[in-house]
């Protein structure tokens, strides 16, 4: 194998049901990323996003990686890697400085962002992001380059992504155990939204969902930016267990009905149509396989989508995401992949439903082109991009002139550190 360029990035994501690397290259002068090479492998020791066995899920991330790396003919060092367990928090916070009216020069963009990094207040959390997206002038929002304008106060909104701190480390260590270096830990809703959301969707404003095995997290993206986020403790998983139980048949056997069989819209055709069904007895003993109709399965598929759908239009409305008809809910995640979802969903949910495939990625394997699979094409686009993080900033020793609310900023330096 070749050693690793430096052009090169490689994504990790952890799920519940499945650990998936994928080694990317982005071209030095421009134009669409090409996939190397990319590995998956069965993860037996994550539950609901958490870890819950490291020496099952170290295994797992160091198979995905080594296949990816022999397809790709190259060795890599270092892994970007998503989250997506419950826990995930998202907020801005607004620093502002006073300029006197004068030019706005560097120094003052790069004393702002050092004041706004002392600004996070993580509350006892673990920041995975702290990124600055607008800038406001003398309380005029939406500006995006301010240097060389002037301005009597010059401020920024930081969007702050915060994570419980335990959950973090243990996905942290498990990447390190399997000897390599994580660049970044990125959560799922960001990448995913750059992976299957257009620039336009992010800016009007729209809900994503992410339908994973076992957590589903729902996000508003608006301006840009991720403004809203709730998780949700269950997934497509849990449409498994429900056939396995009705059916008494062995989980194996219950996912690959969902997948060959399974829809989440009916036909009259499905009443006429036969599936052998072998119970978990019966794969002891050779005992017949018994027969169900597809509406009988599709009845219990139905069943606890309605209960999925029910938490995850509850969830929108809590986090505010009412208004016109046209608003958009984009699924994605590997319970996106079930027939009929987006038609059965926008019954339920009383919006315009897409769902969502990572997109702009040349040599993208068609076995990786599916919902299941946003996040890990996510965490490529969100490393191509090379985000700031306030995080990364030095502080200088120039001094700002006035933050708004500075004796609350001094009380917060210490929280903030804490959540390093």
């Amino acid at each position: 194998m070749a050693q690793a360029r430096d052009n090169l990035i490689t994504a990790l994501d952890i799920g519940s049901s499945k650990v998936c690397a994928l080694i990317a290259e982005v071209p030095e002068g421009g134009g669409e990323i090409q996939v190397l090479g990319t590995g998956q492998r069965e993860s037996k020791g994550v539950r609901h996003g958490y870890v819950a066995d490291m020496e099952r899920t170290e295994a797992a991330i160091r198979e995905a990686v080594e296949q990816a790396e022999r397809i790709a003919r190259t060795n890599i060092e270092e892994v970007w890697v998503s989250f997506s367990a419950g826990g995930l928090v998202s907020k801005l916070a607004a620093v502002e400085v006073d300029l006197g009216g004068h030019r706005i020069e560097q120094q003052d963009i790069d004393a702002l962002l050092n004041a706004g990094r002392n600004a996070i207040d993580p509350e006892g959390r673990m920041v995975l992001h702290a990124q600055p997206t607008l800038y406001t002038l003398d309380g005029l929002k939406g500006t995006r380059t301010p240097l060389g304008l002037h301005a009597d106060r010059l401020g920024v909104d930081i969007h702050v992504v915060a994570a419980e701190a335990s959950p973090v480390r243990n996905v942290d260590l498990c990447v390190r155990s399997a000897h390599l270096a994580v660049k970044s830990i990125v959560a799922s809703p960001i990448a995913a939204g750059m992976a299957v959301l257009s620039d336009e969707e992010r800016d009007l404003g729209v809900a994503l969902v992410e339908m994973g095995a076992g957590v589903t997290n729902v996000s508003l993206f608006a301006g840009g930016m991720l403004v809203g986020l709730a998780s949700l403790p269950m997934g497509a998983a849990d449409i498994t267990d429900n056939i396995a139980s009705a059916l008494g048949t062995r989980r194996f056997d219950a996912e690959r009905l969902k997948t060959f069989y399974g829809s989440a819209m009916t036909s009259p055709r499905d009443n006429h149509d036969m599936i052998d069904i072998v119970p978990v007895s019966g794969a002891q003993d050779g005992a017949d396989p018994m027969r169900i109709t597809r509406a009988q399965l599709i009845a219990i598929i139905r069943q606890q989508l309605e209960r999925w759908m029910g938490e995850i239009g509850a969830t929108l409305k809590a986090l505010g995401f009412t208004g016109p008809v046209s608003r958009q809910i984009v699924l994605t995640g590997g319970g996106a992949e079930m027939k009929g979802i987006a038609d059965y969903a926008q019954g339920l949910l009383g919006q315009s439903v897409r769902v969502g495939r990572p997109r702009g990625l040349a040599g993208l394997p068609e076995a990786h082109s599916g919902p299941a699979f946003a996040t890990l094409a996510g965490l490529i686009h969100y490393a191509a991009s090379d985000p700031i993080d306030l995080r990364s900033i030095v502080p200088s020793a120039q001094t700002v002139h006035r933050v708004s609310g500075g004796s609350m900023i001094q009380r917060m330096i210490a929280a903030f550190r804490n959540g390093y």
